[in-house]
């Protein structure tokens, strides 16, 4: 028997029960469920993480939709639950889905949505924050300044490094990768190198049109270059960020064969997935090159760290807030209540998953579709018109 968990309950009367794993920012998502007639229980348990046993204890007996986190373990046993007590719908507050087994889900006729489109901007603007912030050194610099160790103005005093002029190598240009490069283009006026297995023909029109830009007004242009592997992105810029997705192929993308290509004095920025990096060579590497800087805001066995990589001066970490912004995590939640509520209502699935307005703006209902449902296909769901 299932222990119970401590749950705060709206809409009590409602006909369709949803279970929320976790409190989430805003009160859009609740409304937007209590005003289809859902019972909405939130989980309140003072755990940062929810064990099966704890899951299996909100689902119960009967139980239409649950809204999840990327930290919770949903496999065979949960989906099973929730097949078993009448549910048809889950949803990651998440885009990513590592900690899902969609198969299993797919098997029990669930359907599993995430919640793409909206974190774009908010994510390339942490890793170009962590960028400067590696380059400059702020983080050991606020350190020494809250001990008391500044006693006046130095030469040496934490010299970083210009952005300006130098190269910024993408590893993955997707929505957030291209983001990010735009950031740090424009930004930082430096040059750029990605490597894709697709062409980014906008980025690349893009830092064109801005070198242009930049010619016509007597400044010295941006270039941009289509790397045609990895290590040349590697071997070639001054900052690489990290933007690829996690599968087999991916998993320790950067090892220390990798580490070794990279320039003495680069930074490398990860706000992707933690089994990308090799946290264990780093580690090594961080220690043998302390002119070489990192800044993760995701780790390989999270929530926690290699050891040794908490010790090392040349790190910035941060505890996977690529997402936190206000309106991205409110429109998140947003999300994920509607992937749940859409299909209880059997709502047809949004024909494109990354053009999320509709859905999120605040003074118009959402459309009657489902935002993204990931087995979708499989489930031989129709699509939406809209």
């Amino acid at each position: 028997m299932a222990k119970p968990v401590q749950i705060e309950v709206w809409n009590p009367n409602g006909k369709y029960r949803v279970v929320s794993t976790k409190s989430m920012p805003g009160t859009r998502w609740i409304n937007l469920l209590i005003q289809q007639d859902c019972r909405l229980e939130i989980c309140t348990e003072k755990k940062t993480i929810l064990s099966v046993d704890d899951i299996l204890a909100l689902i119960g007996d009967k139980c239409d939709g649950v809204i999840g986190q990327l930290t919770e373990d949903w496999g065979e046993t949960l989906f099973s639950a929730l097949k078993k007590a009448g549910g048809t719908a889950f949803s990651n507050m998440a885009v990513g889905y590592n900690n899902v087994d969609v198969d299993a889900a797919t098997k029990h006729g669930i359907a599993v949505g995430n919640t793409p489109g909206v974190l774009t901007e908010t994510t390339a603007e942490l890793a170009a924050s962590l960028s400067l912030s590696a380059a400059r050194r702020i983080v050991e610099a606020d350190e020494f300044m809250r001990g008391g160790l500044y006693e006046g103005w130095l030469p040496h005093l934490f010299v970083g490094n210009l952005l300006k002029g130098q190269t910024v190598g993408v590893i993955g240009a997707g929505r957030i990768g291209s983001a990010y490069a735009r950031m740090m283009v424009e930004g930082f006026k430096m040059n750029l190198i990605y490597y894709d297995l697709y062409q980014a023909t906008r980025l690349e029109k893009f830092v064109t049109a801005y070198g242009q830009f930049l010619k016509a007004s007597g400044e010295q242009p941006v270039t941009w270059k289509r790397a045609q592997s990895m290590e040349e992105v590697l071997q070639n810029a001054d900052v690489i960020s990290l933007h690829p997705i996690l599968d087999k192929t991916t998993y320790h993308l950067v090892n220390k064969e990798r580490l070794a290509m990279m320039k003495k004095e680069a930074i490398l920025v990860n706000c992707s997935r933690g089994p990308v990096v090799d946290e264990v060579a780093l580690v090594e590497h961080l220690k043998e090159n302390p002119m070489f800087r990192v800044a993760l805001d995701v780790f390989e066995d999270e929530p926690y760290m290699k050891p040794g990589l908490a010790d090392m001066k040349n790190a910035i970490v941060v505890p996977h807030i690529a997402s936190a912004s206000k309106w991205t995590r409110e429109g998140m939640a947003t999300l994920a209540a509607l992937n749940v509520l859409g299909k209880i209502k059997r709502y047809p699935i949004w024909s494109d998953p990354n053009r999320v307005e509709p859905f999120l703006n605040e003074n118009s209902s959402p459309p009657a579709a489902c935002p993204s449902i990931v087995n979708s296909k499989a489930l031989g769901l129709p699509v939406s018109k809209l």
